[in-house]
């Protein structure tokens, strides 16, 4: 039986076009184990990378980004909100401090004013705007307000309404005191709302009712908006069109949405549904691929384009609340990836995302003629996603032992590696022979969503599994 391989030949870069939409990184530092800024720098260099989102100003990274061509994004930490709300001469110290000294050897291209500054404890959201005001006076006094654009990051429960996404409309206490006023101030300035959106959450707490596939932009059934008859693939362009709608309810219909946070954990508690290195690298990639391509449409704005910022660059092992909070990285601290998403934006269907009713057609059998591209630079090991469940490993085991080519005699019974005696075994066994016969070409891992790259040795019992390097 044949399994067709799904070529998610990805790539995590900034597209110097930004009306194609760009893919940054979130670089959060609740940790205590993190390279220094230097080699930060040198990562994203070297893996594509050109926007980064701080959540601070912090003085070190601004220095090693200068000259480096990667835009940054500093952050007034919701601490300052009120002294640069209340205090315009604190605003002005802190963008001289902060943005100018820098500028432009750091290509600082936004201040975000605080980080969901409505769920925050401590009650700022009155100072939201004001500070927001003050921020951009001060780039206006010191001329920068040309090429820093001022914005806040809002979380999703900003949102009264969320389902359908046609009914989508902000809270009551927020939406005439704060944010038609912020969302005038994008307006006036050409700046853009920050958005962090989260499908995992919605998934993670509602698995009963949405789907793996849908939630991590795989080949779905789709769900309709029963206000709209528009049909939904994608959790997260039902989360992005729920803002549009709120929007538009404020005839905001022409402030353009950043995508500031977003991104799924690969590893988290026995609780938490969904969690894992495949699904990460499923939602991550294909909407790495689908940004990179063009195809950020939404059903109800199939023209929209979009920047996005992934959670997060590192792992951060002294993150608060369950185990997932600390595995959103895409890198581990010793700069060795936690899964592999290409660096190549490939695919006999030019890279296609875009849902529409036959969504077959965003999968490619085989890769591209003359297409060989390694996947990493280092170890890596093809095994299987658990979530996929028994029957579909199973059949892709079938397929990589047999029309595949793998090299299975290990794990028949009796011989060196037929234990631990598991689908789930046997098949990384499988897939990782057959990805290494490739020569680990990008798209050799994936069976139809059964299979993912790591960068880390799998734990097999006492069998080995070559890394090909």
């Amino acid at each position: 039986m044949a399994i067709p391989l799904v070529l998610f030949s990805l790539l995590l870069i900034c597209s110097s076009s930004v009306e194609a939409g760009f893919v940054g990184v979130n670089y959060g530092r609740v940790a205590n184990n993190l390279p220094p800024p230097t080699n930060v720098v040198e990562l994203l260099k070297s893996n594509g990378i050109g926007n980064v989102k701080l959540y601070d100003a912090d003085p070190s990274m601004l220095h090693a980004l200068a000259g480096s061509g990667i835009k940054a994004v500093v952050t007034v930490p919701n601490e300052m909100l009120a002294a640069a709300a209340t205090f315009p001469d604190f605003a002005l110290a802190w963008v001289q401090r902060n943005v100018a000294a820098y500028y432009p050897s750091t290509l600082i291209n936004f201040v975000a004013v605080g980080n969901e500054v409505f769920v925050d404890p401590h009650n700022l959201t009155d100072f939201l705007v004001p500070a927001i005001r003050n921020v951009q006076n001060a780039l206006a006094q010191l001329g920068l307000d040309g090429a820093v654009k001022v914005s806040s990051p809002i979380a999703l429960t900003a949102l009264q309404t969320s389902y359908p996404p046609s009914a989508g409309a902000f809270r009551s206490d927020l939406a005439e005191s704060v944010i038609r006023p912020m969302l005038e101030h994008l307006r006036r300035t050409g700046s853009h709302l920050m958005v962090n959106a989260y499908p995992f959450f919605a998934y993670e707490a509602n698995t009963d009712m949405i789907s793996l596939d849908y939630a991590l932009f795989r080949p779905n059934a789709g769900v309709v908006d029963s206000g709209t008859n528009l049909r939904y693939y994608s959790l997260l362009d039902a989360q992005i069109d729920a803002v549009f709608a709120a929007m538009s309810a404020l005839s905001y219909d022409d402030v353009k949405i950043v995508l500031s946070e977003t991104g799924w954990p690969s590893k988290g508690d026995e609780k938490e549904a969904g969690t894992g290195p495949a699904n990460a690298a499923a939602y991550n990639g294909n909407l790495v691929r689908r940004v990179l391509s063009g195809n950020t449409g939404t059903p109800l704005r199939p023209q929209a384009d979009l920047d996005v910022y992934l959670f997060a660059l590192f792992n951060e092992n002294q993150k608060p609340g369950a185990e997932s909070e600390r595995n959103y990285g895409l890198f581990y601290p010793d700069e060795q990836k936690v899964y592999d998403i290409g660096f190549v934006l490939s695919g006999s269907n030019g890279g296609s995302m875009k849902w529409e009713e036959d969504s077959s057609s965003a999968i490619s059998p085989i890769a591209p003629s003359g297409t060989v591209h390694v996947s990493s630079t280092g170890p890596t090991w093809c095994v299987a996603n658990t979530m996929a469940g028994v029957e579909r490993l199973q059949a892709a085991l079938d397929y990589a032992c047999g029309e595949g080519g793998a090299d299975c005699h290990a794990i028949q019974p009796g011989a060196a590696c037929f234990q631990p005696d598991t689908v789930e075994a046997h098949a990384s066994y499988a897939f990782n022979s057959y990805y290494q016969k490739q020569g680990r070409a990008l798209g050799t891992c994936d069976f139809e969503g059964a299979a993912v790259v790591v960068s880390r040795p799998p734990e097999m019992g006492t069998c080995l599994l070559p890394s090909g390097v």
